[in-house]
């Protein structure tokens, strides 16, 4: 860990004690660090809140209301003769989420190395640049992948990451509501983009556009300069390492405890098959109500298709705060019913998006069908989101979590970056979505299967998990003990 990001022990409770407290031992070679409870609260602890909304918010604002840039770069390609439109323009916005998601695992040992601060600030320099260049290239798609898919992603996902770690550094106990909060800000954003960026491209254009992108990319580099880490995250270092020159170097980059952990190694192979079809309703929704008749002289305009970018915005941010609610309730992290709230939203987003391919057989009603599917996956979107970060402190613990969402991210990379690109390729071969969105549908609910093989594995408790969990016990009883190991 880079000494600028050291846990610091100036934060301090309530009765004015440090929170931390780092022994380092002389007489041998050998580190041990004593790892307190966050102090779930705190000026600073809100101020990091706040920043890692804004962080969610502005990332997740600009990936989630690519479907309404979809239709602009899309019509466009066709001005200009170009084939497989749909096919070209839903690769630029899957190349941005998957990029995100799949340098996590490599942003989360970067964080281990640098610190969750310092490469937070780097993200944000390279999202800010990216979305620049993407200003100077907005009329070819080509430099689009590079600029406003590769490198805005990039710099996207080392912020994001560590935006979901910082918070289980600052909160334990309340940890699953303040997910929900920091996860609705993508809601928040998500609505207000949608008419902002309706607004601008038909008026303005494109190129305006972008230019919001690029100034709201660089609120990222201030969010990271809060992102200070109050929990030591070292891990013990001995005199005699053990194995071959490879395991050790291996050692020194991944922390491989988590994959000694089967739950993990479940969860990681389950919610990524869950994504092939999640990021499909993103990117074609608006193109899917468009494509419908009302009548015989009337459709769905664009700016009511952006509605429905609009209407999952508002249902997920509902879904994420009442999700984190539940998740903070005793009984559901006993009994790890975390991972139950989890497996109910990938089911009902799977469902939702088949029937949002039977929406046009509803005649004259079909915008209001829409409407009502896309408010119910958003609200199971919510729950899916907000879950990510408490399960990977439930199963991992504090000192597994950083790259426990780090791997989890960059596997659910193939899924989301293939997903939307394939149902455009569908729609071009078909003339419509229905196949698409039905083969969209299955995936979640296949993964959510998958998840109840771990139900069928033991817990293995280590030593940083004893701690986390020890905020189930009363105040009193959890101050003792942490004060007896001490």
């Amino acid at each position: 860990m880079d000494s600028k990001d050291k846990p610091v022990s100036c934060c301090k409770d309530q009765s004015n004690k440090p929170l931390i407290d780092t022994k380092n031992s002389t007489g041998n070679n050998e580190t041990t660090e004593i790892i307190n409870v966050p102090p779930d609260g705190g000026l600073w602890a809100w101020v990091v809140c706040v920043c890692c909304f804004l962080v969610n918010g502005i990332i997740f604002g600009i990936i989630n209301t690519f479907g309404i840039l979809f239709m602009k770069l899309k019509k466009d390609l066709e001005a200009n003769g170009v084939e497989d439109a749909a096919t070209k323009c839903a690769l630029v916005g899957s190349l941005t989420v998957g990029t995100t998601f799949f340098l996590s695992f490599v942003v989360g040992i970067i964080a281990d190395k640098i610190g969750l601060r310092v490469t937070s600030m780097i993200g944000g320099v390279i999202a800010t640049l990216g979305m620049g260049l993407s200003c100077f290239f907005y009329t070819n798609i080509t430099m689009l992948y590079l600029t406003y898919g590769i490198m805005f992603g990039a710099g996207s996902s080392m912020v994001y990451t560590p935006s979901l770690t910082i918070l289980g550094h600052y909160f334990r106990r309340r940890l699953g509501i303040v997910n929900g909060v920091v996860t609705a800000g993508s809601s928040i954003f998500t609505i207000g983009m949608s008419f902002i960026n309706q607004y601008i491209l038909e008026h303005h254009g494109l190129l305006p556009c972008l230019q919001l992108f690029t100034c709201l990319s660089s609120l990222l580099i201030l969010c990271g300069i809060t992102f200070i880490p109050v929990l030591s995250s070292n891990k013990p270092l001995t005199s005699q390492p053990t194995g071959s020159k490879f395991h050790q170097l291996v050692e020194k980059v991944i922390y491989l405890k988590n994959w000694q952990n089967k739950r993990f190694v479940v969860w990681t192979v389950a919610v990524p098959l869950a994504l092939f079809g999640y990021f499909v309703p993103y990117v074609h929704l608006p193109q899917l109500a468009k494509n419908v008749p009302l009548d015989l002289d009337e459709q769905i305009n664009e700016e009511m298709a952006s509605k429905l970018i609009m209407c999952i915005g508002v249902s997920s941010g509902i879904g994420r705060i009442a999700s984190g609610y539940l998740a903070d309730v005793p009984a559901i992290k006993r009994n790890g019913n975390r991972i139950v709230l989890q497996q109910a939203s990938f089911i009902s987003i799977g469902i939702c998006t088949m029937l949002l391919s039977a929406a046009p057989s509803f005649g004259d009603h079909v915008f209001e069908v829409l409407m009502t599917f896309s408010f119910i996956m958003g609200i199971f979107d919510g729950c899916f989101i907000t879950m990510l970060g408490p399960i990977a402190f439930d199963i991992c613990g504090p000192q597994g979590a950083s790259q426990a969402i780090g791997f989890l991210l960059a596997l659910c990379s193939v899924p989301l970056t293939l997903g939307p690109p394939v149902a455009g390729y569908i729609y071009d071969k078909t003339g419509n979505y229905t196949g698409a969105f039905l083969g969209a549908g299955i995936p979640p609910i296949v993964g959510a299967v998958a998840m109840l093989a771990m139900r069928c594995i033991p817990v293995e408790t280590s030593d940083e998990q004893a701690e986390h969990q020890s905020e189930l016990l009363p105040p009193s009883k959890t101050q003792t003990s942490l004060a007896d190991k001490v």
